[in-house]
């Protein structure tokens, strides 16, 4: 089939391992001789790469393939596939409910993306729904969609974890971890074309290797990674807080490439509510893992992500956990209202939250954080930090950029006066002036 005409529409909702996978698809549609398009009104294919981890994703989803369906008579597309998650768990309802949609795509056949197009082209009702036991593994570099000077490494598929909230199995599969060479032959492409901030992502990254390799190895795989020229920053997100182990407290502190940032999802503190979500820990072991790792590296950086509303949690529960909070000082901090997922454990549960106690049990939460966030700030007052810079705010000589404290899309910025010239992608020492509940401020000391 000839491409070298075609226009693709590319559409990716949802997280960061979403994104991944649609930067390995728009790659495959580049070399194949595909045209990549913003306007949708020439676009002769509409790939809409679909997220459906909680209800709001799914309606967005599902409401993102209806408007751009109305492009089949309005525009000139001629297929209108839906690729990713909600492709892959509710199959057979897309097929019964949305016939605007030509073929689907899901999480682990991305690598066929070629093959569906040219039978929905051929008008062919194509779906590709591969054993969620295998991991796609397309060659060649990746079309990056985050500006060229970060990206992210996904090194593993799935998860083991069956929390009982969660339907990622039903739609990732079992965990599975990217052997070792491929993830070092990716970051090198990508460090060849300019990326100079590694963020490595899994559904669960501190179980790396061990289905592989029969041992916990992200500590190893850091190691490689960081003797990669032209990575600066390696970023670890998704930390199941149990699962950390002292080899990768060590090369944290030992590998100068390695920020001190680490996110770990502790979702709550309660005894009780964690043994209701399936989690495989309890407020004792989340204290002394909090503490060994600030013990063992002071200046450490920790996220964390919260749910509230959980089903039964009692207004005494919602309590411990704000105190939790309180006494444990994240850094950074986000919180979700339950989402009852149909299909998972949790969604049977008597004792379901109604939506206002929970939007105002997160409202809560968010303001008791931004309470914290703000006194962090001003303790960082005076302190020096690298920044890497990613914008620039028109006619201030003010620059944006985050700190190795500051993970894409989900912290905050430090915005740097001077009026000196940067480049995006460059790495600057900052003095901290200024701080509010989630930003910092500062003043330029010296180009790195």
């Amino acid at each position: 089939m000839i491409r070298d005409k075609l226009k693709i529409l590319f559409v990716s909702l949802g997280c960061d391992k979403n994104r991944v996978d649609a930067e390995k698809m728009l790659a495959l549609l580049g070399r194949s001789g595909y045209v990549l398009t913003d306007e949708e009104q020439e676009a002769d294919v509409i790939i809409v790469n679909t997220c459906c981890f909680i209800t709001d994703a799914k309606q967005e989803s599902i409401d993102t393939l209806l408007e751009l369906s109305r492009l089949k008579q309005e525009g000139r597309c001629r297929a209108l596939i839906a690729s990713g998650c909600m492709a892959q768990r509710y199959a057979d309802q897309i097929r019964e409910m949305l016939p605007e949609v030509d073929a689907i795509v899901g999480t682990t056949a991305y690598d066929a993306i070629r093959e569906v197009i040219d039978s929905a082209l051929a008008g062919k009702r194509e779906e590709k729904l591969d054993d969620l036991k295998k991991i796609a593994l397309p060659e060649g570099e990746r079309f990056l969609t985050t500006g060229g000077h970060y990206a992210y490494l996904k090194i593993a598929e799935g998860c083991d974890k069956h929390c009982t909230y969660c339907a990622i199995p039903a739609m990732r599969g079992p965990f599975r971890s990217v052997p070792e060479e491929n993830l070092i032959h990716e970051a090198e492409s990508l460090a060849g074309a300019g990326v100079k901030e590694l963020i490595l992502v899994a559904q669960e990254t501190t179980l790396y290797g061990t289905d592989l390799y029969g041992r916990k190895c992200l500590h190893e795989l850091i190691r490689k990674l960081s003797r990669i020229d032209g990575i600066r920053w390696i970023r670890v997100l998704y930390c199941y807080p149990e699962e950390i182990y002292d080899e990768l407290i060590e090369c944290m502190r030992t590998e100068k490439k390695f920020v001190h940032y680490l996110d770990l999802p502790i979702q709550h503190s309660n005894d009780v509510i964690l043994k209701r979500m399936g989690r495989r820990t309890c407020e004792a072991d989340l204290r002394r893992i909090i503490h060994k790792l600030r013990e063992r590296v002071p200046d450490i950086i920790l996220r964390t992500t919260l749910i509230c509303g959980f089903p039964q949690e009692s207004e005494e529960q919602f309590e411990d956990l704000c105190r939790f909070i309180n006494e444990m000082e994240f850094n950074r901090l986000g919180v979700f209202p339950y989402s009852q997922e149909e299909g998972t454990p949790a969604a049977l549960m008597e004792g379901q939250i109604d939506e206002e106690t929970k939007l105002s049990r997160r409202d809560a939460l968010m303001e008791l954080q931004q309470e914290i966030s703000l006194d962090l700030g001003e303790r960082m007052i005076g302190l020096e930090t690298d920044v890497l810079i990613e914008g620039y705010v028109p006619g201030e000589n003010v620059y944006i950029g985050r700190g190795c404290g500051d993970a894409p899309d989900v912290d905050g910025y430090i915005f740097v006066s001077t009026e000196e010239v940067l480049t995006t992608g460059c790495f600057v020492r900052v003095r901290i002036t200024g701080a509010s509940e989630y930003d910092l401020t500062g003043e330029l000391i010296r180009i790195l």
